[in-house]
């Protein structure tokens, strides 16, 4: 019966091969990449697998969120938000860039970061959908998992950097930073970790979490082990020139050390426009080392085609025209912001703060055998949430673990709100 039916088309032999294996056959399921299995977001599974109910009496107070522009309180200046309105009205930028950008944004980059001796142009420059992609394009093209490569990241440091090694399968390696010496590198410490195998050392300055600034000498010293050791370096200055008043930015490029250096950088932070996904990678190569790297870079652009032509196109008026003051003005509510904190933690019992001298945050410590209760940073700043409704990033998620790191960018009056409720918590829980 069944074969006559089929010889009549009225079932197909695919219909027939079902019916035999239906009621045996098991569910479809497709595998994914080794990448995609790779990929982990650290600061998410620490932060997700919180029990974070807030006080319901208290409204909730985040100093958790690298965004500046959360509260509204910090807005980009007019000129920032009337360069894209023109290139939008115009509307010469809506089809496609070339990967690396146009000319005329990248020569626009390449200009703003002239300063101080260093010298860029157009081709050194290759714009990207973010400071995160300008990392990810760098670290892909310096690093490769299949030849056990590593690459050396900082401690406490920005968790993206893991996770975007790890994702193709290089090895991350820590190198620490020092609290009683600013958070400067432990040089010594540095240098142990490298290898036949280090592919590159990734450099935060300004630093994501801890807020600091290093001094030339400190900048030269880190570089001569990277030039001894043959290492390039990845430098990550999206906080570049975000330091406070009479502090000064000291850029890898300005120090023409010979070592070949990524730095990546943006508008997201200085500007306050972290969600318009403008990045760049700009090459600097005293040396000519980077002859592969460069081509590489180019073609790792590719994947995506590169970045947003409307930001791209309102980049020579955002970086030419907005003033001075606007940066100025920003770097005066941000240290004034750490100050205020920085004494008010400073009498809190159990907290230790450590005053930074740019970026956006500020690293307090716990001193967990005055609070005998908790296990862990994690646990304090998750009772702290449910009794305070203040949430902290705990410093598990930089890899510290008995810190915790805050936000500067909320307004006054909400900082010192948190503070009080903060320094209540730890008086409620402090044991002598």
């Amino acid at each position: 019966m069944l074969e006559k039916l089929i010889k009549t088309g009225e079932i197909s032999i695919f219909d027939s091969a079902r019916s035999c294996e239906f009621g045996k056959r098991e569910l479809w399921k497709v595998d994914v990449s080794t990448s995609a299995k790779n990929c982990r977001n650290f600061i998410r599974e620490i932060v997700d697998t919180l029990d974070l109910q807030p006080n319901p009496t208290k409204p909730v107070i985040a100093l958790s969120l690298g965004d500046p522009t959360v509260y509204g309180n910090l807005k980009p200046a007019p000129e920032v938000t009337r360069a894209v309105v023109e290139v939008v009205e115009e509307g010469l930028c809506n089809g496609y860039a070339p990967s690396t950008g146009y000319e005329s944004a990248r020569a626009a980059v390449a200009e703003y970061l002239n300063y101080d001796g260093v010298s860029y142009n157009s081709r050194d420059i290759i714009l990207c959908s973010g400071c995160s992609s300008s990392l990810e394009l760098c670290i892909t093209a310096l690093c490769d998992g299949s030849r056990g490569q590593n690459i050396l990241i900082p401690r406490p440091g920005f968790a993206i950097y893991r996770t975007l090694a790890e994702s193709i399968g290089v090895e991350v390696k820590y190198y620490n930073l020092i609290p009683e010496r600013n958070w400067e590198v432990d040089l010594q410490h540095l240098e142990e970790q490298i290898n036949e195998h280090t592919a590159a050392i990734v450099l935060n300055n300004p630093s994501n979490p801890c807020g600091s600034n290093y001094s030339e000498e400190h900048l030269r010293s880190f570089l001569e082990i990277a030039y001894r050791r043959r290492v390039p370096v990845i430098a990550d200055e999206i906080y570049e020139r975000l330091v406070f008043p009479g502090k000064k930015f000291v850029s890898t490029a300005s120090l023409f050390s010979e070592v070949p250096i990524l730095v990546c950088g943006g508008t997201a932070k200085r500007f306050l426009v972290p969600g318009w996904r403008m990045g760049w990678i700009a090459v600097h190569d005293e040396t000519g080392a980077f002859e592969h790297v460069r081509k590489a870079l180019v073609s790792l652009s590719q994947r995506t085609i590169g970045s947003n032509t409307l930001i791209q196109g309102a980049l020579p008026a955002i970086l030419q025209y907005t003033p001075d003051s606007f940066h100025d003005d920003l770097a005066k509510t941000l240290a004034l912001h750490a100050q205020i904190a920085f004494e008010r933690f400073s009498f809190i019992r159990g907290l230790a703060p450590y005053m930074p001298e740019g970026a956006m945050y500020m690293i307090v410590e716990i001193n967990l055998r005055c609070f005998p209760e908790f296990v862990n940073g994690l646990e304090f700043c998750k009772q702290m949430m449910r009794e305070e409704s203040v949430f902290c990033l705990p410093g598990e998620c930089f890899q510290i673990p008995g810190f915790m790191r805050i936000v500067l960018t909320v307004p006054q009056e909400i900082l010192e709100e948190a503070c009080e409720r903060i320094a209540e918590f730890c008086n409620r829980h402090y044991v002598e």
